[in-house]
């Protein structure tokens, strides 16, 4: 008995089912075409599912870099550094990711990587200075916050 186990799906069902996948969350351009893909679609079918989400306003990048933006930066505390790698990733436009960062408001930024830090800071149970200092640089670095606040916070943190 020969069962295909990859479903086949018409423009019609790929375009539904992408309506779906596009109100259920803010999506990218590289993430549905990674899905229309996983569905093996043809790329002229994978074009026509694009542009009708598009028009149908299912699909919308400077959208998409906002609400990215606000969510890394709200729940996981990314700084500028990590939040416009990872947009780069999903080949959102310069501008995009311009517009995207633009929803970062200055105090909140800034309040955050204090808060973050000086928590940070707590928890490392390091009694080399030099280590400890190491350790949360890596650490702030690491969540893309700018390299010349790490230092100065640092500093100031661990004297």
């Amino acid at each position: 008995m020969n069962i295909d186990t990859h479903k086949t799906y018409t423009v019609e069902e790929a375009k539904r089912a992408l309506e779906r996948y596009c109100a259920y969350q803010e999506r990218c351009h590289k993430e549905v075409q990674d899905k229309l893909r996983g569905m093996r679609m043809i790329p002229d079918a994978i074009d026509a599912v694009i542009v009708h989400l598009l028009d149908h306003n299912f699909l919308n990048e400077e959208r998409f870099a906002k609400a990215y933006v606000r969510g890394k930066f709200k729940f996981k505390h990314w700084g500028r550094n990590r939040l416009t790698l990872e947009l780069k990733r999903r080949q959102i436009s310069r501008f995009n990711i311009q517009i995207g960062l633009k929803e970062l408001d200055a105090l909140d930024y800034y309040g955050t990587f204090d808060a973050l830090a000086a928590r940070r800071c707590e928890a490392i149970k390091e009694s080399n200075t030099y280590k400890k200092r190491k350790k949360l640089a890596d650490y702030l670095l690491y969540r893309g916050w700018e390299s010349p606040m790490v230092y100065d916070k640092i500093k100031e943190l661990i004297p």
